[in-house]
Order: C-alpha cells, then sequence, then structure tokens
C-alpha cells in the first residue's frame, strides 16, 4: 500500500544570506545596506529581531514599539515582545512595560511585571488587586522574583488578609514547599505566624512540636503533607511516626492514606522487601492508576502471579481496558490454566496496534492489527498550506536550523488550521525534512493514530539497512531507535548532550570510531546521519554482544545506562521478557523499551510490508516467521479501510 508522496519543499536561494545576517545581527554587525537584497525576504522580521535582542536593554523605546507595530500578529513579533517586557521591568521603563503588553501572555513573571508597571504608574485600582490576588491564589510554589515588588505593593495596600496568607499557606503545604508557607506567614498576627512557622517547620522536618498542635483540619491536613513528603525520603520513618500524628491530631483516613500512598510507592519504586506490606496498607480510597500499577508490578516482581491477577481486577474499568492490563490478564489467566478467559481478553487486546496488542496477537497466532489511513491530498491543498506566510517562515528557519523561532511560527499557523489544514501542514514539514512535528501535532482524534505514514517517517533508509546488515541488527530496530530518540532529526541534541538521530553521547561515539575505524573528526561528527547510524548501530551491537543476544535487554541498557540494566538483570534473571519488560523499575525506561519494539513492528511494515513477530524480535530471533497486518474490523470514518489484508510494502520516502 503506497504511501502518498511529500510535497516538495519550496526552494529558497537566499537561506545562505539570511543565515549570515542572523549571525552578523546577533554580533552586533548587522548592516542593513549590506543585506538590501533581503529587505522583502520571509525572515526579514527575525533578522531584526536578532539585533534587537542583542542590544536589548539599551533598545530605544521608539525602536523596540515600531518593530511591535510593523510586525504585529507574527511570531517574531509576539518573542520579542516578551523579551522586550522583561528588558523594560529590569529597568523599570513602565511606559514602555504597558505600551508592549498584550493580555494572552500567560508568563508569571511577566504578568507580575505588568502589574508592578500598573502599580507604579498609580494604576493600582480594584481590578489590579484582583489580579494580583489572583496571582497569588495560583500555586504553592514559589512566585518568579518579578513579583516580589507586586506582592509587597499588594501587603502594604492590605490586599493580603490573614485569610488569604492562610490560603497560600495551605497551598505551599499541599505542594511540600515550607519556604512558600514561611514567607506567606510573615504579615499574620504574631499568634497566627508562630504557628503557621510551626507548619512549615513541620513540612520541612517532621517533630514532636505537631503532636500539641490544635486539633483542627488545618493542622492535619499539613501534618499529613508533611508525613508525606518524609515518606518519599524516608518511608521507614514516615510509617514509624504516623500512629502518633494520626492519633493526637485525629488524621481521617484519607489523611493517613496520603502518607502511606507515599510511603508504599517510595518503597514499590525499588521493590524493597516491605512492599507488599506497605502496598496492603494503603487505604483502598487512596489508590489511584499509579499506585494500582505499582501494586501489580510488586507481585510481578516477585512472580506471584495470583496477587498480579487480583491486583489488575482492583483497577478501574478505563484503566483495565488498557492494551497493557488487558494483556497481563490474559497472560496471568493463562498461567493459571484458564484459557478460555484468557483467549478472550487476547483477542480484546489484539485490536489495538499497540506494543501489548502485538503481544497478543503473538499468543493468538493471529496477524498484527493495523488500519493505515493513507489520505490523498489534493496537490493545490499542501501548495496553499505551504504558502501560508507563518509555515514559509517557519520552514525556512527550520532549514537554518533556528528550530526554537521555527516553532513559534508552527504554532502561530495551527492557531489558524482546522483538523484537515493541520494534518496537510504536517506533510508539508516532512517534506522539508522537519518530522518531528507529527508527533506533536497529531493524535487529537483516533483516526489521526491512524496516519502512520506520517507518525512515523522512514529516512536515510539505505544507510539503516547497510549498518544494520554490517552490524546483524533488523533494520526496523534501528529506524524505531532513531524515530525514539530524534524523530529523524539529524542535529538533535539533549541536555545530556547525546547527540545527532541515535543522539549517541560524544564519548560513546569516539569510543566506538576508534574501535572500528571508523570517520571521527570530533563530537559534530555525530550530526552527519551516516556516521550516526553507523556509530550508533555498532553500539547496539556491541551492547548485543555483552548483554547475552537480548534486545529487550539491550533496549533497557542504551536508554538508561549499564549498571541500571546490570540491576535489573540481576534481580530477575530468567523472568519471562514480557513481565521482565513491564518490571523495570524506572518509567522511562520501561515506556522506552514498549515503545521501541512497538516501533519496530511498524517499521517493519513500512520496510518489508510484513513483521517479524515481536515476540521473537525482543528475543533477537530474526528468522522466525513473518506476520500479516490485517485491519480486523471498519473504522468509524468513511475514510476507514475495509477489514483486509495490508501487507504490500509501502513506498520509501527515503530518496526524496
Amino acid at each position: 500500500m503506497p504511501i502518498p508522496p511529500l510535497p516538495r519543499p519550496l526552494a529558497d536561494s537566499k537561506l545562505p544570506r539570511v543565515r549570515a545576517a542572523l549571525e552578523d545581527a546577533e554580533l552586533g554587525r548587522f548592516d542593513a545596506a549590506q543585506y538590501r537584497d533581503l529587505a522583502e525576504h520571509p525572515l526579514l522580521p527575525w533578522i531584526e529581531y536578532a539585533a534587537l535582542r542583542r542590544d536589548i536593554d539599551t533598545v530605544a523605546p521608539e525602536r523596540a514599539q515600531a518593530f511591535l507595530t510593523r510586525w504585529r500578529g507574527q511570531a517574531a513579533a509576539a518573542t520579542f515582545r516578551d523579551a522586550w517586557i522583561a528588558a523594560s521591568a529590569r529597568r523599570k521603563d513602565w511606559p514602555s512595560v504597558l505600551a508592549a503588553w498584550d493580555p494572552q501572555i500567560k508568563s508569571v513573571a511577566l504578568r507580575c511585571s505588568e502589574l508592578d508597571a500598573r502599580q507604579q504608574l498609580g494604576r493600582a485600582d480594584a481590578q489590579w488587586t484582583r489580579d494580583a490576588q489572583a496571582i497569588w491564589r495560583s500555586t504553592g510554589k514559589s512566585l518568579p522574583d518579578a513579583c516580589d515588588s507586586p506582592m509587597a505593593a499588594l501587603s502594604a495596600q492590605g490586599g493580603l488578609t490573614p485569610d488569604l496568607r492562610w490560603e497560600r499557606i495551605d497551598l505551599g503545604a499541599a505542594e511540600w514547599q515550607p519556604g512558600v508557607m514561611r514567607v506567606a506567614a510573615r504579615g499574620l498576627p504574631a499568634d497566627q505566624a508562630t504557628l503557621a512557622n510551626d507548619y512549615a517547620s513541620f513540612v520541612d522536618s517532621p517533630n514532636e512540636r505537631a503532636l500539641t498542635w490544635p486539633k483542627t483540619d488545618r493542622s492535619r491536613e499539613i501534618a499529613s503533607h508533611g508525613l508525606a513528603k518524609l515518606g518519599k525520603s524516608s518511608p521507614s520513618s514516615a510509617e514509624a511516626m504516623l500512629p502518633r500524628f494520626a492519633d493526637a491530631l485525629g488524621l481521617s483516613e484519607a489523611q493517613r492514606g496520603r502518607v502511606l500512598y507515599q510511603v508504599a510507592l517510595w518503597t514499590v519504586a525499588s521493590y524493597e522487601p516491605e512492599s507488599a506490606r506497605r502496598l496492603n496498607a494503603v487505604p483502598a480510597s487512596a489508590f489511584d492508576e499509579r499506585l494500582h500499577e505499582w501494586r501489580v508490578r510488586e507481585a510481578m516482581s516477585r512472580s506471584d502471579w495470583p496477587a498480579a491477577r487480583s491486583a489488575i481486577e482492583k483497577m478501574g474499568t478505563k484503566q483495565r481496558g488498557e492494551s497493557r492490563w488487558t494483556y497481563f490478564a490474559a497472560r496471568l489467566d493463562e498461567l493459571a490454566g484458564r484459557k478460555t478467559d484468557a483467549d478472550r481478553q487476547y483477542r480484546e487486546a489484539a485490536n489495538k496496534p499497540e506494543f501489548h496488542g502485538f503481544l497478543a496477537a503473538d499468543r493468538l497466532g493471529r496477524p498484527y492489527a493495523l488500519c493505515p489511513w493513507l489520505p490523498e491530498t489534493p496537490k493545490a491543498a499542501q501548495q496553499a498550506i505551504a504558502r501560508d506566510p507563518a509555515m514559509v517562515r517557519a520552514m525556512a528557519l527550520f532549514q537554518i536550523e533556528r528550530t526554537g523561532w521555527a516553532a513559534r511560527e508552527w504554532d502561530d499557523a495551527l492557531t489558524r488550521f482546522n483538523d484537515e489544514q493541520r494534518r496537510i501542514a504536517v506533510e508539508v514539514a516532512q517534506g522539508n525534512g522537519w518530522f518531528d512535528r507529527a508527533v506533536f501535532a497529531l493524535g487529537r482524534s483516533p483516526d489521526e493514530l491512524r496516519l502512520y505514514g506520517l507518525r512515523f517517517p522512514l529516512h536515510h533508509e539505505a544507510t539503516i539497512r547497510r549498518e544494520a546488515e554490517r552490524n546483524r541488527l533488523d533494520p526496523a530496530w534501528v529506524a524505531a531507535e532513531i524515530r525514539a530518540e530524534s524523530v529523524f532529526y539529524p542535529r538533535a541534541r539533549s541536555s545530556a548532550d547525546a547527540m545527532g538521530l541515535m543522539q549517541v553521547l560524544p564519548a560513546t561515539g569516539a569510543g566506538v570510531a576508534s574501535r572500528l575505524g571508523l570517520p571521527w573528526a570530533g563530537s559534530d561528527s555525530l550530526f552527519d546521519p551516516d556516521i550516526n547510524i553507523a556509530i550508533g548501530t555498532a553500539y547496539l551491537r556491541e551492547l548485543m554482544d555483552k548483554y547475552g543476544g537480548l534486545p529487550y535487554q539491550v533496549i533497557a541498557g542504551y536508554n538508561a545506562g549499564p549498571s541500571p540494566l546490570s540491576r535489573w538483570q540481576s534481580q530477575r534473571a530468567g523472568m519471562d521478557p514480557d513481565f521482565w519488560i513491564e518490571t523495570i523499575s524506572y518509567k522511562e525506561t520501561r515506556e522506552y523499551v514498549a515503545r521501541v519494539l512497538a516501533f519496530s513492528v511498524l517499521y517493519d511494515w513500512r520496510l518489508n510490508g510484513d513483521a517479524l513477530a515481536v515476540s521473537d524480535r525482543m528475543r533477537g530471533r530474526l528468522d522466525g516467521p513473518r506476520k500479516r497486518f490485517e485491519c480486523p474490523t471498519p473504522a468509524a470514518t468513511p475514510t476507514a479501510p475495509p477489514a483486509t489484508t495490508v501487507g504490500s510494502r509501502p513506498r520509501s520516502r527515503s530518496q526524496r
């Protein structure tokens, strides 16, 4: 089933000039006369923005306001406006703050700057008081520094009543923020301030003074928050202290449950010996989806299959209906010899094209469920979206690697697009090599999840196939890793300095390149797609050889590192892969392993039209039988394909 072709990017021969102009602007050497040829270029607002942003603390208000007026409604103006308001507030140029203000601004820091400007200019009226009070009571966490002045003014004019101060103290306790509580207590009457500060001290570090607190609901709430906070760092201490405070203050079941929840959660997250007992101590009313899941995992980690099955039954209907828990309910029923019940639940899970749905289909020996939606977009519709001014700017900015600015333009364009236009915008973005827009822009409806051609782009196919073959790996796995790590953006860089398509750390890249004689000219080599894929696949091969050739464990190690992987291997040696994956203690890694394995199935479909069974794939068996794809039931929209086999190889985009 061929994937419809993507639109080609609009050619722009002046982008190298734009890049040079931006660099000059950011270095303070931009000369408009030198770049007269860019006077009509769509990215001129961003060139001007770069020059203004560099000198923002000395820019004349008239020049700034002229820029905002000239480019009103564009992302460059909105981006500059935020920076200009902050800079004007630092200079105490209050008229400039108000001249640039837009009521749509959500930033709390900027909202406080606007409040400060109004107050400094004598506009602290009743509405000002209501606006300032709304910020005061909006969160229990610390407010930005820009809020210090307006909050002090609010206090000075009597706008922070004791009730409002106690409201914020309560919010601070719920957020485990004793510092916020102490600041809020400063304007209370002396006796109230003493109690409030004692409350803050308890949240900071529980102490026996709380045994003599007044037996009010506020005392009980704050005691439970303080003990819950302690439960995260020291579950044993919180559990030991709870009975005394519960008896002395008369904590309710909900308040006791709040503490016991944290005690259990931070015990079971490491599968400590007290996990089962502490989970059972949590009142049923305190359980949420997160703790329900941990109760199942804890039982699985001990191979207590009846307890795990019972824990699934205690979940809510919606949670039990997820493919993950439907599959495990079936798996546990199968282990208990209840084949009829197991098969019924496997059939239910197998209708979902997700990791656990694929596992369920394997247990039944059924084809994989896949109902791709492959709409054919008229060329005129694609061209209309591609020529939208904000989209033109977004694509051009992406091409010159200004991805943050490109995203601002993209978001601006999407505010005006309907669902069909949004889908077409993703097609346009992918035609320009900007593949991650599908991840962020699609999925608002079930049908959009069926846009597999957009959601699972395929680029650099020849390199993926070549390096996978060289390293005796499944190319679908390599493509899945790239999709999970970078969504095919070759210049991706993480906060941990992992780089490129497969998010390789420079030290790892240098080591692999040295061992294998691969090209290496420093860390920037990792931004070269061919080098990155060569090094990334070679590293996967090294991990496969080191960890016994089990891809599901290698995927976990690729995400979490060798030390956690060694710990998980020793803790649950010999456990079946599906249970082993589900009992990984790190949520990020647990979800990552399942995601990469599911992506591998979908990339097998993209590469070959059928797929290796995921049950074989995760064990490293590449010679098993191939699985077909079928759409089991017609979807609910007229665009849905009929129930049919989805078997022909999709056309590759790798040469576009």
